[in-house]
């Protein structure tokens, strides 16, 4: 009796397992577009474009890739919130607060190590520390890494955003509000940020690199969890661009130069403060940006109750980039 019942749950197991394969192989059918955002601040997307890396690896399965543009995390959020994406480029911390706002995403892979954001002010301006943006006008796109670094460098200040007017602009417009005089000062973005020390004398009067928290690729929850293979091929698509521009740095500033349409010089400044020696994401990442949501919930930002740990728990799936070559 004791064989017979085994041999039905043996039998049971393998046809649970393969209709489990059924289930998994029908799903990924289902995939004929992956929808993928590049952005000027995530120069390793540019190079998985430009070289046509996704395009290659999912012709043979008849799956098109479909490109979209993002002008900063909180449009790539906003596009993965809206299921307009498949997979966007944010800062960490910028994924971190949209996780905690209910944007069910997971942070699966690390583009770049960057130190893209500073205060700026113009030229000219007397602003010499973050105490002197007491009563001033800032320039921010809020929910990105450079409204984390503003609000972060306010508390070190002994301020709050009471302190200063936030003037919400999306970055390319708050660089242009700088240079015009519209305000005081810019929590700024590269490449506009580097663009404008080079081509109108800038200035980034605080700086704090550790502040910047990881460039993170993101997917939502539900895509993660239905199509894993696809999500790996992706990240093996973008290992292979990643590769190719730390093997070929006068590539990856081509297509640099070519989609945001600046100056080699421009570009140079940027790419020098750019790192993409990694790509797995993990405990290195969750730390840097638990650090950066508990300074935000000291500062009234993200809500007293929430669990900054568990949501960074909940948004980091280090699973599709542990095998990863560095």
């Amino acid at each position: 009796m004791a064989t017979i019942l085994g041999r039905f749950l043996a039998l049971g197991i393998a046809t649970g397992v393969a209709l489990a394969g059924a289930v998994s192989g029908a799903l990924a059918a289902d995939v004929k577009e992956i929808r993928i955002d590049w952005a000027t601040y995530n120069p390793v997307s540019l190079l998985l474009k430009k070289e046509g890396l996704l395009e290659k690896a999912f012709e043979k399965d008849g799956i098109s890739i479909r490109w979209v543009q993002s002008a900063g995390s909180n449009k790539a959020l906003e596009y993965l919130n809206a299921g307009s994406i498949d997979f966007g480029s944010t800062a960490g911390a910028a994924a971190l607060i949209a996780r905690v706002n209910g944007n069910p995403i997971k942070s699966i892979y690390v583009y770049s190590r960057p130190e893209w954001t500073a205060l700026v002010t113009g030229k000219d301006s007397t602003i010499k520390s973050v105490a002197d943006l007491k009563g001033k006008t800032v320039a921010v796109t809020r929910g990105t890494d450079p409204h984390v670094f503003l609000v972060r460098a306010l508390a070190d200040a002994g301020l709050t955003s009471k302190d200063v007017k936030f003037v919400l602009l999306q970055h390319a417009d708050g660089r242009l509000a700088l240079s015009r005089g519209d305000v005081d000062a810019w929590a700024g973005l590269d490449p506009l940020m580097a663009a404008a020390e080079v081509e109108e004398g800038a200035k980034l009067f605080y700086r704090k690199p550790e502040n910047n928290s990881w460039g993170v690729l993101n997917t939502p929850e539900s895509f993660a969890a239905e199509h894993p293979d696809i999500v790996k091929r992706v990240l093996a698509a973008y290992e292979e661009a990643r590769k190719q521009a730390l093997a070929d740095p006068a590539a990856l500033k081509a297509a640099l130069i070519e989609a945001a349409k600046l100056p080699e010089a421009v570009i140079d400044r940027q790419l020098e403060r750019t790192d993409l020696s990694t790509s797995r994401i993990g405990d290195v990442q969750a730390e840097t940006i638990t650090k950066a949501g508990l300074a935000l919930q000291e500062a009234g930002v993200l809500p007293a109750d929430a669990d900054i740990g568990k949501t960074v728990g909940d948004l980091i799936d280090p699973s599709f980039s542990q095998d990863l070559i560095q």
